[in-house]
């Protein structure tokens, strides 16, 4: 306990000498009066007094106070017996007031959790329910019509077939996300990191999204003309599923007769920054911290018309987060929004800069 004495043990001293102080007075008093004072008796009388009362008051006040704290440790252990120090039990009440406190604040954190998590998880079965259940209604609607006598009549049965592909195919479009995200999560997918042309990389999103863009009138562009090619190391299947995600976003949420500008910065010696930037419509604050949960929505209504499964943010943060590397996200309400994510460099290219 240090340079102090134990809280019991001051308890039993003070409380032995108070018995010895009042014996010793009342013993004095006795022989004054009926007896001839004998000093060398009273002082042996003082001595075994305080000896023996601090002994026994010792003893019982730690058997009480063993026995209460025993019966407060067996109630707390039927909650979680794992959450409390396996040491011995310690009569020492500041001690156990701590522990006590201790394992209180850890179990109010431990409900808070679990609240969090169990609000997040009903709110993503709900998601995930709502998101599989528009194709399969919209499959069953059309195999019900056909089966109902519409198959015998050639273009309609065309027509419907091609409707339910398309429904099917958006079922296994969600499915395939979903297991994308799973792998990455566990780490069961596994990264083929090589280097490659990051400039490339984008021409290729760029014409893949042509028609798209076009069909919105949003112009995509890179920021500037690169004369020779910009090496990274990381997954190319992956890295181009991240640029085409974030572009396809920045066109789905983007203004008509828009632009998405895709730039290419310089970080350091050993990293780039790759950022999508768009003159959208924007992100109000309070959704930015949830943008990359699986299927949320900052436009539930709108977004769901243009397609997609919902889970396009969330991909990006796992494969970028696989990389190892670094994801973030700024953007004004009604002005636009830029996603930029690290990467890299190939180590031919590290003692190459990209000028602005």
């Amino acid at each position: 306990m240090g340079t102090k004495l134990k809280k019991t043990y001051r308890f039993a001293l003070f409380t032995s000498l108070y018995i010895t102080l009042i014996l010793s007075v009342l013993i004095f008093i006795f022989e004054w009066i009926f007896f001839e004072i004998n000093w060398t008796s009273i002082f042996f009388f003082i001595l075994v007094c305080f000896v023996v009362s601090f002994f026994l008051i010792q003893i019982r006040v730690e058997i009480f106070i063993y026995r209460r704290v025993k019966s407060i440790y067996d109630s707390v252990s039927l909650l979680d017996s794992a959450s409390l120090s396996k040491s011995k039990i310690t009569t020492d009440i500041g001690s156990l007031k701590s522990e006590v406190e201790k394992f209180a604040k850890d179990k109010k954190l431990e409900i808070e959790t679990l609240q969090v998590r169990e609000n997040y998880r009903k709110e993503f079965m709900g998601n995930i329910s709502h998101e599989l259940k528009t194709p399969l209604f919209t499959v069953q609607g059309y195999i019900l019509t056909l089966l109902d006598g519409a198959i015998k009549d050639k273009k309609v049965r065309k027509k419907y077939l091609n409707r339910a592909s398309k429904g099917v195919d958006r079922l296994l479009y969600i499915v395939k996300d979903l297991d994308m995200i799973t792998k990455l999560e566990t780490g069961d997918l596994n990264l083929h990191q090589d280097d490659f042309d990051i400039i490339e990389m984008i021409d290729n999103v760029f014409e893949l999204l042509e028609m798209k863009s076009a069909k919105k009138e949003i112009s995509i562009s890179l920021d500037k003309n690169y004369e020779r090619p910009v090496l990274v190391h990381g997954d190319k299947e992956r890295i181009q599923q991240v640029l085409t995600n974030l572009i396809v976003n920045s066109i789905k949420y983007g203004k008509k007769k828009g632009e998405t500008l895709v730039s290419i910065e310089d970080v350091n010696k050993e990293h780039l920054i790759i950022k999508v930037i768009d003159n959208g419509i924007g992100i109000e604050k309070e959704h930015i911290p949830r943008l990359f949960e699986r299927f949320f929505r900052v436009d539930k209504s709108g977004s769901r018309k243009e397609g997609g499964s919902g889970l396009g943010l969330s991909i990006v943060k796992h494969i970028i987060e696989a990389h190892q590397e670094n994801l973030a996200v700024e953007s004004e309400f009604g002005k636009g929004s830029t996603f930029s994510f690290t990467l890299k460099k190939a180590d031919d290219f590290k003692q190459l800069n990209i000028k602005k």
